[in-house]
């Protein structure tokens, strides 16, 4: 199997995607919905932000749908829903092996 532009997703990268999963937003509402899905535990800066956002353009992830003045808004598109739903399937997948574990110990 061809490996995918971006094998495996960071946090950061991980809930990026998961805002734009849930609707179009330009950079700074999707910092404020990843402050609030996360409770504050993650807050992305600018600059981690908009790495993030031009390498996700550059694999085709994201693209950009609206410019008024410097606000610029992203969509996801299929082939970033499809490595942000892969991730979500990989994280199940580490969930269970670690309930699993968790239960054998307790056993």
């Amino acid at each position: 199997m061809p490996k995918k532009p971006l094998d495996g997703l960071t946090e950061s990268m991980f809930y990026l995607l998961m805002a734009l999963y849930h609707a179009p937003m330009c950079g700074i509402d999707i910092a404020a919905f990843i402050e609030e899905r996360t409770d504050g535990r993650l807050q992305m800066g600018p600059a981690t932000l908009y790495t993030i956002l031009a390498k996700f353009e550059k694999v085709k992830y994201i693209q950009e749908i609206e410019v008024q003045g410097r606000r610029r808004t992203y969509e996801i598109t299929p082939l970033g829903r499809e490595a942000w739903e892969e991730e979500v399937q990989r994280l199940r997948h580490c969930v269970s092996d670690a309930e699993e574990t968790i239960q054998e110990v307790l056993s």
